[in-house]
């Protein structure tokens, strides 16, 4: 006696699994520029690691005689595998089943996949290539009924973002709740060309408002550039992957555990010449940040998170003698980089995802302060800044504030807790205030300025004598400024910095007191 019949039947039904939604859809996905759900996984993940879960979930038809005479697999697919060693949930649809709709799914292995990454405390990627939650209206004729709808496995959603990193990759006509699937993570990413993102589809906004748009019009990333609902656009699936690995390679296995070192060949003590010239004598002359930023962090390990939203604001993932850091630059080119409406947003999610996962922050301050004018008033910049600043002062990782040039206002006084021991340094271009002297001076001095023969002398010799009081030395006489130093010291005390902040770091582990916010 064996069970070999039974063996043999396992092996028929795993390789009905394997043909998705057979060779036509197959051919469809990939004549649209899309690689399968299983290649994906197989691209994605360190070669042979991939275990799956539930791959003979489906819908079976049988004869009379009880014997399977067609099957058509769930149209999700999920299970562990490694990268670059570390176990992670993968879990990701597909298109070739039902379009990846949810009336083409077992909706068991959606919640299976978010409870094993939420009770095995390991990263979970979503590869988002489906429809809305609800399926086909059409489905609801074979029902008989509708519902009142529920976010499968949303309470798990949320828990995983104060617990894992969660990494989601749109990867074609993604809407509604695969669309929130792909928003509720800590890292997303899109492929140009093969992929939209929208609320509703086409069809749907036609019929509801009236606008007539193509899915690239509706969805595409022309859209989610500057949305902010994307964090990086990938030029290719292999190249949202690749970017998917590096993300991970900074952040722990979960919020129980300190961010993983890597060996570094950079030595902690480099000094760049090229910094001292890195900040133009001029104040009104901008300057490249991201040409500096190489020259202060470990060689090859800055990965930057939004380029195109909220520009004036740069956040990014870097190294400092293999510890990693999340960093937060200005970029003068842009709105001079004071803190914009969407700025401020991205600020503060950069800064909720350091504190989920204890990474200690590196913050290049030259700020301006909040963005002003009528559309600034607009876009209700106070509020937003404010919600900025209180993530700046809710976190608790060790953070350090090197100040480039300026720090003004509101604005800038919010990019460090000034309450609490975290470490300053001031470049020599060091300029602080309320507000710029410039600005100010016509307020302070407008009696004076209005009944001068000369209003344009005085206010130059007015200029003149602020200057002096201006000067970074004179807030270091008063202890305002703990130090000033040499910019080719920055990375040097930087690494000394983070091997302080990662002895303190196992103190703080477990979750933040308050959950990240997507």
């Amino acid at each position: 006696m064996s069970w070999q019949p039974e063996v043999e039947e396992l092996h028929r039904r795993m390789a009905l699994a394997q043909q998705m939604g057979g060779p036509e859809r197959v051919a469809r996905q990939h004549a649209a520029g899309r690689l399968t759900v299983r290649e994906r996984i197989e691209r994605l993940l360190d070669p042979g690691s991939f275990h799956e879960t539930g791959a003979l979930a489906g819908k079976a038809v049988y004869d009379e005689d009880g014997r399977l005479q067609d099957f058509r697999p769930a149209n999700f697919i999920f299970g562990t595998g490694r990268i670059n060693g570390r176990k992670v949930v993968v879990a990701g649809d597909d298109f070739t089943v039902r379009g990846g709709a949810a009336d083409g799914a077992i909706r068991g292995k959606q919640e299976y996949a978010e409870r094993m990454a939420h009770d095995f405390r390991i990263p979970i990627i979503r590869l988002v290539d489906g429809t809305g939650g609800g399926g086909s209206v059409k489905t609801l004729e074979d029902w008989g009924y509708t519902y009142v709808p529920v976010n499968p496995a949303w309470d798990l959603v949320v828990a995983n973002l104060s617990r894992v990193p969660v990494v989601a990759a749109c990867l074609g006509s993604v809407a509604g709740l695969g669309a929130a699937r792909v928003a509720a993570s800590h890292f997303s990413v899109m492929v140009a060309g093969t992929s939209q993102l929208f609320v509703a589809g086409p069809a749907v906004v036609k019929a509801g408002i009236g606008q007539d748009l193509s899915k690239e019009e509706l969805g595409g990333v022309q859209v989610h550039r500057q949305s902010g609902v994307i964090d990086n656009i990938a030029e290719s699936e292999d190249d949202a992957f690749q970017q998917i690995r590096r993300f991970l390679s900074y952040l722990p296995q979960n919020v129980w555990e300190v961010p993983p070192v890597q060996p570094s060949q950079d030595d902690p003590q480099r000094r760049e010449d090229k910094l001292i010239h890195a900040i133009p004598r001029n104040r009104r002359q901008p300057y490249r940040i991201r040409e500096i930023l190489p020259l202060i962090f470990d060689h090859d390990s800055l990965f930057e998170l939004g380029r195109t939203f909220g520009g004036s604001i740069v956040t990014l993932l870097a190294r400092l003698d293999g510890h990693p850091v999340g960093v937060i630059a200005p970029d003068p080119f842009v709105s001079g980089g004071a803190l914009t409406a969407e700025a401020c947003e991205k600020l503060e999610r950069f800064v909720d995802l350091c504190q989920t996962f204890h990474l200690p922050i590196v913050n290049l301050v030259d700020q301006p302060g909040l963005a002003i004018g009528l559309q600034a008033e607009l876009r209700g910049t106070v509020r937003r800044g404010v919600r900025a600043i209180a993530a700046v002062y809710q976190a608790t990782v060790p953070m350090i504030e090197i100040i480039l040039r300026r720090v003004y206002g509101v604005g800038g006084a919010g990019m460090i807790n000034g309450h609490g021991l975290h470490f300053r340094y001031a470049w020599p271009s060091g300029d602080w205030g309320s507000l710029p002297i410039e600005g100010g001076l016509q307020v302070a001095y407008r009696r004076e300025l209005e009944a001068a023969e000369d209003p344009k002398a005085l206010f130059e010799q007015i200029l003149q004598r602020l200057e002096a009081v201006r000067s970074p030395f004179r807030t270091a006489e008063a202890f305002g400024i703990e130090e000033i130093i040499d910019p080719r010291d920055t990375r040097p005390l930087l690494c000394e910095w983070v091997y302080d902040a990662y002895r303190l770091l196992p103190t703080q582990l477990g979750p933040s007191l308050h959950g990240m916010r997507p």
